[in-house]
């Protein structure tokens, strides 16, 4: 999710790992222009170090500037936590990850199959995928902030706000 605009970029969907992240990488790629030492990628994340080795495979080290958060060590929450710098030169104070904590709250709260012990439980990877992607054409195009703007019109990908009835009687062009 980009912070400024809260755009949903990209998901992945399965048990975290290496390859999962791999996976959502590749999307993300699909997505965003390849950073530069000029444009470089920001990204905040926990402590997972799947990020530490597989962030390199995808981009030069030199046009990242990657921050991690540390909340919990060895399953112990800590306070406060630990901010530290991984890759580039990130301003300390903005490591966070408010963002994807952000997202994760709101896919409870909007999608029934993410909501923990609930009935709705999605039972397969497929079926979450594709609440997943309705969600996101949803968040992105459809879901107005303060300012009556989505996240794709500030991302300037529409110049509209989309409605249910636009959605359901789009032309496909692709397929």
């Amino acid at each position: 999710m980009k912070r400024e605009s809260l755009f949903l970029v990209a998901f992945s969907v399965g048990n975290w790992d290496k390859n999962l992240l791999r996976l959502l990488l590749n999307k993300f790629e699909e997505q965003v222009r390849q950073p530069d030492y000029k444009h470089k990628l920001i990204i905040y994340s926990d402590g997972n170090d799947d990020y530490t080795t597989v962030l390199p495979e995808y981009y030069n080290k030199d046009c990242l500037c990657y921050g991690q958060k540390i909340k919990t060590i060895n399953g112990v929450k800590i306070f406060p936590a630990v901010k530290r710098k991984i890759f580039g030169n990130p301003n300390i104070d903005d490591i966070n990850t408010n963002a994807a904590e952000c997202v994760n709250s709101i896919f409870r709260n909007r999608i029934s199959r993410m909501v923990r012990r609930s009935q709705c439980h999605a039972k397969n990877k497929y079926a979450i995928s594709n609440a997943m992607a309705l969600f996101q054409f949803y968040w992105n195009f459809m879901q107005n902030n303060a300012k009556k703007m989505t996240p794709a019109i500030l991302e300037k990908q529409a110049t509209k706000v989309w409605t249910w009835g636009n959605f359901l009687h789009a032309k496909l062009t692709f397929v």
